[in-house]
């Protein structure tokens, strides 16, 4: 019987080699934290009164849930708490989140957060989750620069997931394996399910939004419908598979094999996900899975942000399929 393992014990392990890497040890037992405390709360979310909508939008002009603002807040909460956090960005706030307590001042980790993906699934009871991606300051000095909240994602140290579904998983990387721990309810403890996980070399899935076709580039479009045949890349038909939640759909093609997409269209030209609060992390993932991510021009982990809510298309899975988009649509 293989040996148990909780996420602090990996975490202990993995993470004593030299000061930077137990500060970032730290800073994801943070995040455990506050992922159990939001799973708790959404797995009670049909019995408390945290359905539906707050009464605003956030700054993408976007209606924000109860769950939302009650994930935003329980992780910026716990990250303050960290003396290694200097700043948080969320999809959720406009700006930059900087802690300037005196106990942030030798800080040098910046994070940034989708703290509850899949809003528009909360009331219908579909897989939610968070998504997370922290840089270290490039700057020296107290004072944070733009230039080190807005990097490439390949100066990224780590970044994770955590689904909310039929069980509660977290997944992460600082870049060198990707590892997946499953919340057991009864011990409140994450446990080591998912050791070393890569993307299976079979690609069976495709993943996208088919009701914008007619607004896609037709090449693009024309390839979707080559998917379908056994003209596709693989030699048979991908199956179509799509939730409306990011981080189920990429949770699933991780484990499946498969392509997931999100391109620009006549209505959202800079493509509509976020780069730095889903594209990037996810592209970070998806490269310690063996996998690739463009944004149908070049790999999204070269490209330097211009601002904190920069959007970006999305095409990531299995290298030989993302390649072969971006082929089509280079320009």
């Amino acid at each position: 019987m293989p040996p148990i393992t909780n996420l602090t014990d990996h975490l202990l392990k993995a993470h004593v080699f030299n000061q930077r890497s137990r500060e970032l040890a730290e800073i994801l037992n943070q995040i455990m934290i506050s992922a159990k405390i939001v799973s708790h709360k959404t797995n009670r979310a049909g019995l408390t009164d945290i359905l539906g909508a707050a009464g605003k939008t956030n700054v993408q002009d976007e209606e924000v849930q109860k769950l939302d603002e009650y994930a935003h807040d329980i992780f910026v909460r716990l990250l303050k708490q960290s003396p290694y956090i200097k700043a948080v960005g969320s999809e959720e706030e406009p700006d930059l989140i900087v802690f300037n307590e005196d106990y942030h001042d030798q800080a040098e980790y910046i994070m940034h957060m989708d703290p509850l993906d899949g809003s528009s699934n909360i009331d219908v009871n579909v897989s939610v989750g968070t998504i997370f991606l922290i840089y270290r300051k490039q700057s020296f000095g107290q004072n944070l620069e733009k230039s080190d909240y807005l990097q490439p994602g390949k100066n990224a140290v780590c970044a994770g997931y955590v689904l909310y579904g039929s069980s509660t998983m977290l997944v992460y990387s600082t870049g060198q394996g990707m590892h997946g721990f499953t919340l057991d309810p009864n011990i409140g403890e994450f446990l080591l399910s998912h050791e070393d996980m890569t993307l299976p070399e079979a690609s069976n899935i495709y993943s996208v939004n088919e009701s914008y076709q007619p607004k896609w580039d037709q090449a693009l479009a024309d390839h979707v419908s080559q998917m379908k045949t056994d003209q596709d890349i693989s030699g048979k038909p991908k199956t179509a598979r799509y939730i409306g939640s990011l981080v189920a759909d990429f949770h699933r093609n991780l484990l499946k094999g498969g392509i997931f997409l999100y391109p620009a269209d006549k209505k959202h030209p800079n493509g509509k996900l976020r780069l730095l609060y889903e594209g990037i992390p996810f592209a970070f993932l998806i490269k310690a899975a063996g996998g690739y991510a463009s944004d149908g021009q070049q790999d999204v982990l070269e490209i330097v942000p211009t601002e904190l809510h920069q959007r970006a298309p999305l095409f990531i899975g299995n290298k030989p399929d993302v390649k072969l988009v971006e082929k089509l649509l280079k320009k």
